[in-house]
C-alpha cells in the first residue's frame, strides 16, 4: 500500500512540473506577472522532483557559458557605480533556470505536447488581441503593443513566436501544423503593426534560414515577399521600412550616437563595466556625446555594446560564447530532417538568429519575457530523449 502511494505522489509531482511550465508559456505573450508566477511554480516543482530523485539534472552544453555569463554578471555588481541597483537587476538571472526546468519538463511526449499547445494558444490570443485593438481602438500610425507594456517587447515576443510557428508549419507531420500556419499569419500581421524595424530585419533573416532548411530554391520568395509588403502596406509601415536605409532618420542617428557613447564607456570600464542596469546613469555625463533626448533612454540599443558597457568585455565574451555554442549545437541537430527533433531545432536556431539580428539594433536580451521564451525555445531540442535525436 505504501509503495502505491509513493508511486502516486511521484506521478503527481512529475505531472505538476510540465503543467506549471505550460502555464508559464500560456501567459508568455499575455502577462509577465502570470508568466513569472508559473515559472516560479515550475522551479519549485523541479526542485522537488530533483530532490526526490524523480528526475536527473540534465543540462545542454550551451548552459555552461551561460552560467559563466551569469556568474560574471554577479561579480561585476561589486564594482558597479551603483551596487544596489546592479544587485537588484541581478535577480533576473534566476530566469535562466528555465533551461534545466525545460530539460526535465519536456523529457516526455505528454509534457512537450502541453507546452507546445500552450505556446500556440498564447501566440494566437496575443495576435488576435493586437489585431482587434488595431481595428477598433488604435489611432492612425499608433504602434500596437498588444498585452505588453511596450511595443518593442511585443515585437520581440512575436518575432520568437513566428520562428516557432513557421518551423512547425513547414516541418511538423501532424494536423496541428495548420493551426501553426494560421498563427504564423496572424502573428506576422501583428508584428507588422508594431512598426518595429529591428524585429522586421530579424524576421527576414530567420525566415530565410527556415526556408533554406525547407527548400533552398524557395529562397527566391524572400525578396518577392519583401517587395509585396512594401507595395501593399499602409503608408506608415512603408515609411518605417524604408527608413531603415536612411542616414537622415533621427532614430538611426540616435543609434550611431549610442554606439559611439558605448564604445567610450567600454574603453573607460573595460573589465567590469559600469555595473548591470547602470549605463543610463553613466552616459548622462556630456563627455559621452549623447544629446539630451538620447540621454532619456535607459540602454544603448545593442546587445553587444550594452553587455560590454555595463558588465565588461570578459562577460561579453561569455555571452558570445553562449550564443555561438548554442547555434553550433543546434546545427548538429539539423542533420536529419526526418527526426522528431528537427522542427524544434529549426525553430530554436531561427529564434537565435532572430534575437541576435534584432539585438544589433535593440537590447532585447534584457527583456525578461523575451529571455524566458528564447531560452525555452533553444532548450527544447536538447530535452528530447537520446533515441529521438538523429
Amino acid at each position: 500500500m505504501e509503495l502505491v502511494n509513493n508511486q502516486r505522489e511521484k506521478s503527481l509531482w512529475a505531472t505538476l512540473l510540465p503543467l506549471s511550465l505550460a502555464g508559464c508559456l500560456l501567459f508568455s505573450l499575455i502577462s509577465i506577472t502570470l508568466m513569472e508566477s508559473f515559472l516560479a511554480l515550475a522551479l519549485l516543482f523541479w526542485l522537488i522532483v530533483l530532490f526526490r530523485r524523480e528526475t536527473e539534472l540534465r543540462l545542454p552544453s550551451f548552459f555552461w557559458p551561460l552560467l559563466i555569463y551569469a556568474a560574471l554578471s554577479i561579480v561585476v555588481c561589486f564594482f558597479s557605480v551603483n551596487p544596489a541597483v546592479s544587485f537588484k537587476d541581478a535577480r533576473e538571472l534566476l530566469l535562466y533556470f528555465v533551461v534545466p526546468i525545460t530539460m526535465s519538463a519536456a523529457a516526455y511526449p505528454r509534457g512537450r505536447s502541453w507546452m507546445t499547445a500552450s505556446l500556440l494558444t498564447s501566440g494566437l490570443v496575443s495576435s488576435l488581441y493586437s489585431l482587434g485593438f488595431f481595428i477598433f481602438k488604435s489611432q492612425p500610425g499608433e504602434r500596437i503593443q498588444g498585452f505588453m507594456g511596450h511595443y518593442m517587447t511585443q515585437a520581440g515576443l512575436l518575432l520568437l513566436f513566428i520562428c516557432a510557428a513557421l518551423s512547425f508549419l513547414l516541418f511538423l507531420r501532424d494536423r496541428t501544423r495548420w493551426l501553426w500556419g494560421i498563427a504564423f499569419v496572424l502573428a506576422a500581421a501583428s508584428l507588422a503593426l508594431t512598426l518595429t524595424r529591428s524585429a522586421w530585419v530579424g524576421l527576414v533573416i530567420a525566415g530565410a534560414f527556415i526556408i533554406l532548411l525547407y527548400r533552398p530554391k524557395a529562397l527566391i520568395l524572400v525578396p518577392v515577399v519583401i517587395a509585396l509588403f512594401l507595395l501593399a502596406s499602409p503608408q506608415p509601415m512603408k515609411r518605417r521600412a524604408l527608413s531603415i536605409f536612411s542616414l537622415h532618420n533621427y532614430a538611426n542617428k540616435q543609434r550611431i550616437e549610442y554606439l559611439k557613447a558605448g564604445w567610450k564607456i567600454i574603453r573607460e570600464f573595460p573589465l567590469h563595466g559600469t555595473g548591470p542596469d547602470t549605463v543610463d546613469m553613466v552616459f548622462q555625463n556630456p563627455k559621452y556625446g549623447l544629446s539630451e533626448v538620447s540621454r532619456q533612454n535607459v540602454h544603448l540599443h545593442n546587445n553587444l555594446i550594452q553587455i560590454a558597457a555595463e558588465r565588461g568585455v570578459p562577460t561579453l565574451l561569455a555571452w558570445v560564447s553562449f550564443i555561438v555554442w548554442a547555434f553550433y549545437s543546434l546545427l548538429k541537430r539539423l542533420r536529419n530532417k526526418g527526426s522528431p527533433v528537427f522542427p524544434y531545432a529549426a525553430a530554436a536556431a531561427a529564434a537565435l538568429l532572430a534575437l541576435v539580428t534584432a539585438g544589433l539594433f535593440e537590447y532585447n536580451f534584457a527583456d525578461s519575457e523575451v529571455a524566458v521564451l528564447f531560452l525555452y525555445l533553444i532548450t527544447m531540442p536538447f530535452a528530447f530523449p537520446k533515441k529521438a535525436e538523429p
